[in-house]
């Protein structure tokens, strides 16, 4: 979450259990540096929950850290899933 009026994009993550990752668009498995596809066609990075290269957290981990170390909020989406 952030306090900017207008954003520059959007960074999320996605569980990779459960799903069937053949209907997912093919931009979805990139994740090269930059995610230039990504950036493209959803205005952001999705990237799969997996552990982050830098920090050795998983992103969903990474993403509640901002670059100064201070904490973040982030939201969380279940679809299709019951509580």
């Amino acid at each position: 979450m952030t306090a900017k009026k207008e954003p520059g994009g959007f960074d999320a993550c996605w569980d990779t259990d459960g799903g069937n990752l053949d209907v997912l668009a093919p931009v979805l498995m990139d994740v090269s540096p930059g995610r230039a596809g990504q950036k493209r066609r959803f205005g952001g990075e999705l990237l799969p929950n997996v552990v982050e290269a830098g920090s050795r957290l998983s992103f969903s981990g990474f993403f509640r850290n901002d670059r100064d170390g201070g904490r973040k909020g982030i939201v969380v989406l279940m679809m299709g899933a019951e509580p």
